[in-house]
């Protein structure tokens, strides 16, 4: 089983950013809700608390209990986090003089496994308007800036049975310039975690993963050209063969001559494939209107028509294919309202309720960068993958 760190989600514009940086270590990360309960059975080496819209002193602001999650595995608490960690240990969380948005640099650090190679002057990126203010006999102060006291601590020695931080800067934002140094002193150098999440290991264990879900049944799936569902369907085509099922429509929305070009790309991929020339269905569905979101209704309804239209040809089909991505996932269970849906996703929802069918999404867990990827390793031509 993979290491996996594991990032408490408050509601941070900047979450998906730390799990980004974890996982170009080659480590395997996951973020999920602050208010979920955690599954310390799943090789969990350490946990991050996140950024979050909320202050630790808002009334209903979520406050998971921080010395239990540290008991079970090390914990870095960002900025947020940190101030939780603070005021949980009977510390003392305030309004700053004035909100932090910006730059700054750290100094008087104190030498500690967080901070390997990171030295005073170095550049990290503020955005918060608390700040620790007093520190309990608890925790230590292991670096300031010039306009905050507190900018990282830790627990003292003995306090915690894992080692616990606190920062109050975003590492994991380009303007921290040796933040991405940090996370990888607390993921590998604190976590201990191994360096082996890889495009060829995520195949073979997909692959697999598949193969036992499905076993011997079929699988259908909509394919729209893009590169979420042709990385998808082909992992699914290698598992179970001609067992997958895959139906591209053309909704008239196409480039010249994509329909056609996209066809032959998926023949070239050995995927069973049948394409549904709808353009004109589309067009009469469309015909005046010109809101965007009613639009985006408009075509994922009749896209639904149109596919179980073509899935109820097919006999003793139980799975469905789907291209989910993690970004879809993550917005798709947001945290109590903080992490904002910003549209209407067409991979989450719909299609599964209306079909019954089981799920197969190998990419759930992907980033889209990381997607392409896997997309790369399985040699897919870049016409999908760009």
């Amino acid at each position: 089983m993979l290491d996996k760190i594991l990032i408490l989600d408050f509601g941070s514009q900047y979450t998906q950013l730390i799990a980004r940086s974890i996982r170009e270590l080659n480590v395997y990360c996951e973020i999920q809700p602050c208010t979920k309960p955690i599954d310390y059975s799943s090789a969990i080496k350490g946990v991050i608390l996140s950024g979050s819209p909320y202050s630790v002193n808002d009334e209903f602001a979520p406050k998971p209990d921080v010395l239990a999650i540290a008991s079970k595995v090390p914990v870095l608490g960002v900025c947020y986090g940190a101030q939780l960690i603070a005021q949980s240990t009977g510390g003392v969380v305030g309004k700053s003089a004035h909100r932090e948005y910006g730059r700054a640099h750290l100094d008087n650090i104190v030498a500690d496994p967080l901070f390997a190679a990171i030295e005073n002057g170095s550049q990290v990126w503020m955005s918060h308007s608390d700040s620790v203010k007093e520190l309990a006999a608890s925790l230590t102060c292991i670096a300031t800036t010039a306009s905050i006291p507190v900018a990282a601590f830790k627990a003292t020695e003995g306090f915690t049975a894992y080692p616990m931080y606190g920062i109050q800067f975003h590492p994991e934002v380009t303007h921290s310039e040796q933040g991405k140094l940090l996370i990888k002193n607390f993921v590998v150098g604190i976590c201990a975690c191994q360096q082996n999440w890889t495009p060829d290991g995520f195949i073979e264990s997909t692959v697999a993963a598949i193969k036992k879900q499905v076993g011997n049944g079929k699988v259908v799936m909509a394919l729209s050209g893009g590169v979420d569902s042709t990385v998808a369907a082909t992992l699914i085509q290698k598992a179970i063969g001609d067992n997958l099922y895959c139906i591209f429509v053309d909704n008239g929305l196409l480039r010249k001559d994509e329909f056609t070009q996209v066809l032959e790309g998926y023949k070239q991929l050995h995927l069973n494939t049948k394409g549904i020339d709808a353009r004109h269905r589309f067009y009469t569905a469309l015909a005046g209107e010109s809101d965007p979101e009613k639009k985006r209704k408009i075509i994922g309804g009749l896209f639904i028509d149109i596919f179980q239209e073509e899935a109820q040809h097919l006999s003793d089909v139980s799975f469905l294919g789907q291209g989910t991505i993690y970004p879809d996932v993550i917005e798709s269970v947001s945290v109590n309202g903080p992490s904002v849906t910003i549209k209407s996703h067409h991979n989450v929802g719909g299609l599964p309720e209306k079909m019954h069918l089981q799920l197969v999404e190998p990419l759930r867990l992907l980033f889209k960068d990381e997607v392409r990827r896997i997309g790369r390793a399985l040699g897919i031509d870049e016409l999908f993958l760009s």
